[in-house]
């Protein structure tokens, strides 16, 4: 007679920890497989015959049975036998990636980061100072103030002078355009080093951060490589490298002017590469050159640096690639569009990005 063993069912926190873990591994796999979800579940297989991922109490059949359950995938089109990432999986990525920067920020958890200096504004904060001309009346502190007549003038000669009125301090916020701007040329995934994916997760965290902490911010995503294109937030988890040149000079084009048709008072663009530019676009033909900085497409690139400096849009470069033809042209980029550029590790660039949000969002008020 076969012995037949069986397993009693996992407890609640343990089954959620084993779910969690293999979610967190497979939404980045989603990222690296364009959306595929077929492709992501065949490389969490392969890890888990590798890695133990999973056991006989809990196991890859039960963990495809939650992703479907909890909304993770969907059923495709009537004529596909496929599933596809969810609204729901695609908020999660961003989620996470926002929570994978904040983790790594030095600087601790970032909070509302108001201006450094007080003005006139809409938002209130707990602080008191005195009236001054042109504030609004009805941020004034009712309490303080008839507090402030009794001190200076005692109850029996009791009055208001502009020297008792005291209001509530607020807050000026400025308003943002962003525009981030991803490199997808083939460099991005060469040398069997993934640059793309943190590209990604930097442009989906500050959707997230914007989304949660600055609403009435605006932020765009465009891609480029041999010419540039915007990108929606829903495509930017499964934005794909390809076989592509870098034309930085048609990205900055198309992003200067979403920006300028914004209200915004700040207005910048983030520009995230690995290469030099090594290509341009002359009426409906591309001229290409990998090899150097080849004059004519540097040039070129170079005027609409300039162009946006003149637009007062600020460039921020963050070069992912230690070559010396990018750092060469950066250099040259960023003095004259007087912006800012950084190296980062891939796995890194999102703290020098968030970093610079956030300071680029604190104006002095005149």
């Amino acid at each position: 007679m076969s012995h037949i063993l069986f397993h009693a069912p996992l407890p609640r926190s343990s089954r959620e920890e084993k779910f969690q873990k293999l979610l967190s591994i497979f939404l980045d796999l989603l990222m690296k497989t364009g959306g595929n979800v077929s492709e992501a579940l065949r490389w969490l297989a392969y890890f888990d015959k590798r890695h133990h991922l999973t056991d006989v109490t809990y196991t890859m059949a039960d963990f495809l049975k939650d992703l479907k359950r909890r909304g993770y995938i969907s059923e495709g089109s009537a004529n596909q036998a496929v599933y596809v990432p969810s609204v729901k999986a695609q908020v999660e990525i961003r989620q996470r990636s926002l929570e994978e920067i904040f983790t790594a920020l030095k600087s601790g958890p970032l909070g509302d980061h108001p201006l450094p200096n007080s003005g006139p504004g809409e938002d209130l904060s707990f602080e008191t100072r005195t009236y001054e001309f042109g504030d609004k009346l009805e941020h004034l502190h009712l309490t303080e103030t008839l507090n402030n007549a009794y001190l200076h003038h005692g109850l029996e000669e009791f009055r208001l002078t502009p020297e008792d009125l005291t209001v509530y301090q607020t807050e000026q916020k400025t308003l943002t355009a962003t525009y981030v701007l991803i490199d997808a040329s083939h460099s991005m995934v060469l040398y069997g080093e993934d640059r793309i994916t943190p590209a990604k997760k930097v442009a989906l965290a500050l959707a997230e951060l914007i989304r949660t902490r600055y609403p009435k911010d605006i932020l765009f995503v465009g891609a480029f490589g041999d010419y540039a294109w915007p990108v929606d937030l829903s495509e930017v988890p499964f934005l794909q490298a390809g076989p592509y040149h870098t034309n930085t000079r048609d990205a900055i084009e198309m992003a200067i002017a979403a920006l300028a048709r914004t209200k915004a008072t700040n207005k910048q663009i983030f520009l995230i590469t690995d290469g030099k530019p090594t290509c341009i676009r002359e009426g409906k033909r591309y001229y290409r050159n990998s090899f150097g900085l080849d004059p004519k497409i540097v040039n070129k690139t170079l005027e609409v640096a300039d162009k946006a400096r003149r637009e007062r849009i600020t460039i921020t470069t963050f070069m992912i690639a230690k070559d010396t033809y990018l750092q060469r042209f950066v250099q040259r980029f960023t003095r004259i569009n007087k912006g800012r550029a950084y190296y980062a590790h891939p796995q890194k660039v999102g703290l020098f990005v968030f970093e610079d949000f956030i300071r680029n969002r604190r104006k002095e008020l005149r």
